[in-house]
Formats: structure tokens, sequence, C-alpha cells
């Protein structure tokens, strides 16, 4: 998809993953992108990948759940580019698994500062640079579980169903200012995230998730990333405030 020359996009959680397969999918299109993760070598790595189509970005270590490095991130895509057209708020973590009276004080925190936090201050920051440049999108990547519950996951379900409720909040207030704002809600994808948990290809836990889905399988990170794009593209101009599910047929069940 093309149609992103001359724009700016910011993708968190760029290193890897669905982050990655959306900032490629920005920069074949045109966009000049920044890469904000913790993981250097794997945002280094992404930039390399971007070098190849032609197209240019850099990458900025960023945790989200510090609100001044986020700021910074968005001041280097307007100090190296001149401006900021599209935030991905992408970068998030699974947490602990337990039930809700045994959920750590610890682990709590630290979904909700990274998983919904770190939502906010992309936004916080990103707002107004978006508008400052002219307006554009902002894509807040949620989950199904913003839409479903999980039994022993309290704190992610917590922080992407807040994310779906930040997003229509934002949309209304934006809509006629030039931004639109949307969540995207994926199923269960084959990202690092799992392979970390140890639910990989053939392992009881991935095919009990895949079982979950209508297609009985899990997603590609391109196939989130591609409604992303469009969802940040000029294509989508009358779509906002709105709970995109791309989960294989998991909530239609």
């Amino acid at each position: 998809m093309g149609g992103f020359e001359g724009k700016v996009a910011l993708v968190t959680g760029g290193g890897s993953g669905i982050g990655r397969e959306a900032a490629l999918g920005f920069a074949r299109g045109g966009a000049r992108v920044v890469i904000c993760d913790v993981d250097e070598a794997g945002g280094n790595q992404t930039v390399a990948l971007i070098g190849e189509t032609g197209s240019e970005a850099i990458f900025i270590s960023a945790d989200v759940s510090k609100p001044e490095q986020v700021e910074a991130a968005v001041a280097a895509a307007v100090d190296t580019f001149g401006g900021l057209n599209i935030v991905v708020n992408n970068a998030g973590i699974g947490g602990e698994a337990n039930p809700t009276g045994d959920y750590s004080l610890e682990g709590w925190h630290k979904v909700i500062d990274i998983n919904l936090n770190g939502v906010f201050y992309g936004m916080r920051y990103g707002i107004p640079a978006i508008l400052a440049s002219g307006g554009g999108s902002i894509v807040n990547v949620s989950s199904i579980l913003g839409l479903v519950g999980w039994a022993t996951a309290p704190a992610y379900v917590a922080a992407k169903h807040a994310v779906s409720g930040l997003t229509k909040a934002a949309a209304t207030e934006y809509a006629q200012q030039g931004i639109r704002v949307n969540s995207v809600h994926p199923g269960f994808i084959e990202t690092p995230l799992l392979t970390k948990a140890g639910i990989t290809p053939g392992t009881d836990g991935y095919n009990f998730i895949a079982s979950k889905h209508a297609m009985n399988r899990l997603g590609l990170a391109d196939e989130v990333a591609s409604l992303i794009v469009w969802l940040a593209s000029d294509e989508a101009s009358f779509v906002t405030g709105s709970q995109m599910a791309v989960d294989g047929g998991y909530t239609c069940q």
C-alpha cells in the first residue's frame, strides 16, 4: 500500500512482531519511520530492514512506561524528520498468570504501566505533534482480551479494555481536528511474546489456543500489520473510534 510519501510514522514495540511488520508496511508505502523499543538489537534490525525498502528510519530506545522517554521519542521524530503524522501504540507485555485474588501488586502495576499508561503517553505526546503537522492517525494495538475476558490475566484484560475506552474518548475529541484514532484487537498471533511463553507450533498450549479461533490457527504478524497500515491510510478516511478485531473468528463464536 502506497500513499505515505512525506509522512512520518512512530511505532512503539517496533523491534519485532506486529510492530516490525507495521513499520515495514509504512516504509514500503513511502513513510519515514521512528522505531521505539527497549530491544536495541531488534529495533536496529528493523531499521536495517526498512533501509532495504529505500525508505528512512531511526531507532530510539524507549520504555513506554516512562513518560519522559516517550516524549523524547516524539521529539526525535519531529527533530529528525520535521513532523509526525502517525503513531502506532503497539508495545506491550503479557504479564504473570494468576487469578485476581493472587495477582501480585508488582505484576499489576507493570502491566498497567506498559499496556495502558504507555498507550496514553504515546497519545499525550503524539497528539500535539500530529496536530502541528496538519493531522494524521493513531492506531492503538489492544487485543481480543480487550473485548472478552481470560482467566489468570486480570491486569492484561483490564489494560486492553481500557485502551478501547481511551481510544474512543480521543477519537471523539479530535475527530474534527484531523486526527483519527482507532484500536486493533488481534487474536493470538505468532510473535516472540508467545514464543517466550513456550507457546510454539506443535505444543499442547499452541493447539489449545488455536482451537479457540474459528479458523483453528494462530494469526501472523503481517495479517495484523496490514490492518494497522490500512487504518493509518487515507483509504480509512471515514473510520475513527472503531474497535477492529483481526482474530480468525475468535470473538464471533
